[in-house]
């Protein structure tokens, strides 16, 4: 993978080009950003550059170094990842183990997520670390000479997974790395690593990708139509990753509205109402009955219709990009009832849960809760 093949972030690969061609490469450095905007594809270009800029421009020996690194198979570059334990490893499990997964899921979803790695490995139920085992297998790597002589390059990827155990290991190395060894370490939330780490490593902070760039890509690598392209970049928010599930989504969206019109219309009639409050229960426990990946999709899809529904709300109507499936769902009479004095915690209430089923949660108890907190959020009136 070399730049060429990482969307947009056009200031960021000048910055680390120029890094390598001025010989001032930190040797500590950490990017933080949704994995949706490019950190791991970024990082793995960048230690590709680092790694082959010892090899002459266009000969067999940089043929040699990029074919390697485009298998992720080159010796002097590492990679540190959460796992736990599996089918196949069953204890003390480090990224060494699970490396054959781990090129198939970067090859087939570079900009992929926390929980689509764990689910290809079949352990999404359990959390995945980055623990004290790793640490040493990583200072044993370290201690030997580079294969091919010159840098070693280690990509800490989701560094915030990382136990207190194994970030005071990793600190060490920060604070005194072995010789032409950089650290790239790669996090979605900043504030989860030890300060100690933060304050020694150079940060770059990845922006959202612009709606240009996504749909550009999505119409070359996913054979998208411009037009359509366009339209799943606009509800990307900037995540290319994000991108993928909604092409992923859309044939799920005939269900999901249905799922959401039962939802939303029985709440309204809840308040005081015994038997609209056990329809909700029973609408929660139908829920609690699908796939969790199909339940966090269905929640990311409410999110999106409560966000329209406030758009048409306050009249920006040139942001609007949704049309019922079966025209018996009006967003134009839904939307008076999703303002400023609502919408805030209904889509707090919507990713605190799709952060509970992420996490194994009682899925009847999730949506029986969220359920009960629209009844009393969708009533609520806007404020002058």
């Amino acid at each position: 993978m070399d730049f060429s093949e990482v969307i947009g972030q056009k200031h960021i690969k000048s910055h680390l080009q120029t890094t390598i061609q001025n010989g001032r490469i930190p040797h500590a450095q950490l990017f933080v950003g949704p994995m949706g905007t490019g950190v791991l594809p970024m990082a793995i270009a960048y230690a590709s550059e680092i790694l082959c800029q010892h090899t002459e421009k266009g000969s067999p020996e940089e043929a040699l170094c990029r074919k390697k690194l485009a298998q992720l198979a080159h010796p002097d570059l590492h990679f540190v990842f959460p796992i736990n334990k599996n089918d196949k490893v069953k204890k003390h499990p480090v990224s060494a183990l699970f490396m054959e997964d781990w090129r198939l899921f970067v090859n087939e979803n570079p900009y992929g997520s926390l929980f689509s790695w764990l689910q290809s490995l079949g352990i999404e139920n359990k959390q995945g670390t980055i623990n004290v085992d790793e640490a040493a297998d990583l200072l044993k790597n370290l201690s030997l000479k580079s294969y091919e002589g010159g840098y070693k390059v280690v990509i800490i990827w989701m560094a915030d997974q990382m136990n207190t155990q194994c970030a005071n290991k990793v600190l060490k190395l920060v604070e005194e790395p072995p010789e032409k060894t950089v650290l790239l370490l790669l996090t979605e939330q900043e504030e989860q690593l030890i300060g100690t780490i933060r304050s020694r490593c150079q940060t770059l902070h990845f922006p959202r990708l612009s709606e240009s760039n996504v749909a550009a890509f999505l119409t070359v690598k996913q054979n998208i139509k411009p037009a359509i392209a366009q339209q799943i970049a606009h509800r990307s928010a900037g995540d290319y990753q994000r991108a993928l599930q909604l092409i992923e989504q859309d044939g799920d969206v005939a269900t999901f509205e249905k799922w959401f019109v039962t939802w939303v219309r029985t709440a309204f009639k809840a308040k005081g109402n015994k038997k609209a409050i056990h329809e909700l229960l029973q609408w929660s426990e139908d829920l609690a009955g699908v796939g969790r990946e199909t339940q966090k999709k269905f929640l990311n899809y409410c999110i999106e219709i409560f966000r329209q529904a406030l758009l048409k709300n306050y009249k920006a109507d040139s942001l609007l990009f949704f049309e019922s499936i079966d025209g018996t769902f009006d967003i134009s009479k839904f939307a008076p009832f999703v303002h400023q004095n609502n919408v805030f915690e209904i889509t707090e209430a919507l990713e605190n849960a799709s952060y509970h089923i992420e996490r194994n949660g009682n899925a009847k108890l999730i949506f029986s809760d969220l359920s009960i907190q629209l009844t009393r959020l969708i009533h609520r009136k806007e404020t002058a």
